[in-house]
């Protein structure tokens, strides 16, 4: 919106270049954060919207003598996150491209199932919100929609390639998922359904402990940021013998959008939390890492970009596999695994000193970092 006005009318050319737009992006999206957050959290108090732990994994409301409780901490944070995300995105993005504006959807349609989600669990006593399987199928309507709707628009547009799948390491193979027809569109929604929702539900995972789910996420957008960005410029996707996504680059002004929301949330969020995210942030936030790497045709480089995101999912997803088959016993203390380390102090073995909950948020943000990093070098590695 603002720089087709200032770029198109007014001639002020700076306002097209994309690494500008993304830094004021990034910084619009912080200060609304920060502005709305504020206001939010003074309107979440005044209405007691505060979260029952009894109904949640996180840990015990005291864990040690003289410790803050959480009891009283309002929750669905995320509502202000998504809103300072959406609106940065919508102001300082190109709104012609198509990976924007389904990036839009998708993060919008997700958000308003994460609310609805919240939304039970505050008003409805007794609830633990929408069952799993009206929250998959709610996901589920508005991933399909969105990935539908890419999967018309490179019919339409002759982009076949936009279907393809790049595995890393090899800078020549190539899945060529757009030239097998309906085959190929169902394998490609199919995959791509799996790593949105994936994603999403492995960011809600993540979120229990204060600042860890938003510091994460801000590491892995930096990241695929620049996957975005790289993979739209034709000079250097020659170069690095990366696929050209035409348009992509469009995409690290999202990325920007994103990690800008995710720290003005943090400064809420820090330990110790004003305020949690709850499903209306932790799900959008999650589905839309996904779709950047959708973008960027970093899908299957994505466990590793997120890889504390993946953690913590895999964690809880082979804890409770385990747990049902073998009849109750447990492959780790407590999962997800950020849990284990704050409760037991260790994950195969109880009775370590635990963790505090900022030592375990601030090796996690190390662990991110060093996953963001090492995909980078990627780049080259082909």
């Amino acid at each position: 919106m603002i720089p087709a006005v200032l770029e198109n009318w007014l001639g002020i050319r700076l306002f097209g270049y994309i690494t500008f737009r993304a830094v004021a992006c990034g910084m619009t999206a912080f200060l609304l954060a920060l502005w709305w957050g504020q206001l939010t959290i003074r309107w979440l108090k005044a209405n007691k919207v505060t979260e029952d732990l009894t109904k949640t994994d996180l840990v015990p409301l005291t864990r040690e003598p003289g410790a803050l409780s959480k009891r009283d901490t309002p929750t669905m944070g995320g509502s202000f996150l998504v809103a300072a995300l959406i609106a940065s995105v919508v102001l300082w993005g190109r709104l012609d491209n198509v990976h924007v504006i389904l990036a839009i959807v998708l993060t919008a349609g997700m958000a308003a199932v994460g609310f609805v989600d919240d939304f039970k669990k505050l008003t409805i006593p007794g609830s633990h919100g929408m069952s799993s399987t009206s929250k998959m199928i709610g996901l589920s309507v508005v991933v399909l929609g969105t990935l539908g709707a890419l999967v018309y628009y490179s019919s339409s547009a002759g982009r076949d390639t936009l279907l393809n799948i790049y595995p890393p390491f090899f800078n020549k193979l190539v899945i060529p998922l757009g030239t097998w027809g309906v085959l190929g569109a169902v394998i490609f929604v199919a995959f791509q359904w799996l790593v949105v929702v994936g994603t999403a539900n492995a960011a809600n995972f993540t979120d229990g402990l204060d600042g860890l789910a938003a510091g994460c996420m801000i590491i892995s957008g930096v990241a695929l940021g620049v996957f975005c960005y790289v993979s739209g410029r034709f000079d250097w996707t020659g170069y690095l013998n990366l696929p050209h996504v035409a348009a992509a680059s469009e995409m690290a002004v999202v990325a920007a959008g994103l990690c800008g929301a995710c720290m003005g949330f943090l400064w809420y969020n820090a330990y110790p939390a004003k305020v949690f995210m709850g499903d209306s942030g932790s799900l959008p936030i999650g589905g839309l890492l996904a779709w950047l790497a959708l973008v960027s045709k970093q899908e299957l480089v994505l466990p590793l970009i997120g890889c504390v995101f993946f953690i913590s999912l895999g964690s809880s997803w082979l804890q409770t596999f385990y747990y049902r088959r073998s009849g109750g016993q447990r492959v780790f203390t407590c999962a997800p695994l950020h849990h284990g380390l704050e409760r037991h102090g260790g994950v195969f073995v109880a009775g370590a000193a635990p963790w505090h909950e900022v030592t375990v948020v601030v090796r996690f943000w190390i662990i991110a970092a060093v996953g963001a990093m090492a995909s980078l070098a990627l780049l080259k590695v082909r």
